[in-house]
């Protein structure tokens, strides 16, 4: 039997160790999903998923050179840079998203970072997003205080800036932006009090100790991010990645796993990858504790499974999606 689960992968902790991180990730997998199942249940309905929709705002041309986006100047896979989308077109892809059952939507742009000559175009689409009753989140690359500030005024609920990896192993995949500018920037969102979507990619070539390393540095985060994307790495021909190994599938379900053990309240999402997954591996997925995934066929600029395939699937679970992550019902369901 596993040890009793209902004290300490309950509690909230900003001191793990790697050593602790490699225990849980090394438990029998039984064990694991018994563990991670049980801080589930007592944090979050275990039948709910919260459901966001991604669109790519400004597409290609990025100054960036991580290693495994389509969207680098620096690759061969390069995708044809395009201008900032107009605003009434991101509405209109906002009330195609709300309609389809997403309670979030996500804007993401390939930029280095953000120029303040386009904030207020920013800020507009996040403002006229949020009037249409959705959360708002973007992803813009990094941030400086003032920019992230106009964005909540704007009304911005949440800003993604992952982590991607370890920062042992942070290096070997970008060369352009630390890890600490990232860090930099997750610290400015948090004074404004935006709240922060960060996670990582599973499969760009890292080992356990690694995917303990960037679970550490989400967990060990002055607070937790209220949203953690789990990426599997979705592998572009002409991407330095692109001939990665495959990892073993239920080394990502652990991953999953332990990211909900070590942050017991924030909501895990399954995210781009799962056009590869099978619906078995999504199911172990959510039974580990994943409560959030992207709706829609795309991720940017790379394939996700279809709404209607994903509503089948749901189906088949028993599973509900939510309006939002801080809806009474989640919040009634956490007091059980």
């Amino acid at each position: 039997m596993p040890e009793n689960v209902s004290n300490a992968d309950q509690l909230i902790r900003h001191n793990w160790q790697v050593e602790e991180v490699s225990t849980l990730y090394n438990l029998p997998f039984a064990d694991l999903m018994y563990r991670a199942q049980t801080v589930h249940r007592n944090n979050f309905d275990p039948n709910a998923v919260q459901v966001s929709t991604l669109l790519s705002i400004k597409t290609g041309g990025c100054a960036e050179d991580c290693g495994y986006c389509p969207q680098s100047a620096h690759h061969e896979s390069a995708v044809k840079a395009e201008p900032l989308m107009q605003l009434d077109k991101v509405l209109e892809n906002a009330a195609q998203a709300k309609d389809t059952g997403a309670s979030r939507f996500c804007m993401g742009a390939a930029w280095r970072n953000l120029k303040d000559r386009d904030l207020e175009r920013i800020a507009d689409m996040v403002s006229g997003v949020k009037d249409m009753g959705l959360e708002t989140c973007v992803t813009l690359g990094m941030l400086e205080q003032h920019q992230a500030k106009r964005l909540k005024e704007a009304g911005l609920d949440y800003y993604n800036h992952n982590l991607d990896t370890s920062p042992e192993f942070y290096g070997d995949i970008i060369s352009t932006r630390t890890y600490q500018d990232r860090l930099d920037t997750l610290s400015y969102v948090r004074d404004a009090d935006i709240n922060v979507c960060s996670g990582g990619i599973v499969g760009l070539g890292e080992n356990e100790g690694d995917r303990a390393g960037l679970l550490m540095g989400l967990a060990n985060m002055p607070s937790h991010p209220q949203s953690v994307p789990i990426n599997l790495l979705v592998k572009v021909e002409g991407t330095p990645l692109a001939e990665n190994e495959d990892i073993d599938p239920l080394e990502f379900v652990r991953t999953i796993a332990v990211a909900r053990l070590m942050m017991p309240k924030s909501y895990v999402r399954l995210s781009a990858g799962r056009e590869s997954m099978s619906d078995e591996l999504q199911a172990m997925c959510f039974l580990a504790g994943a409560n959030s995934i992207f709706y829609g066929d795309k991720l940017l600029t790379t394939d996700n499974p279809d709404t209607d395939h994903d509503q089948k699937l749901f189906e088949r679970l028993g599973i509900n999606t939510v309006i939002g992550e801080h809806t009474d019902s989640i919040k009634e369901a956490c007091s059980h």
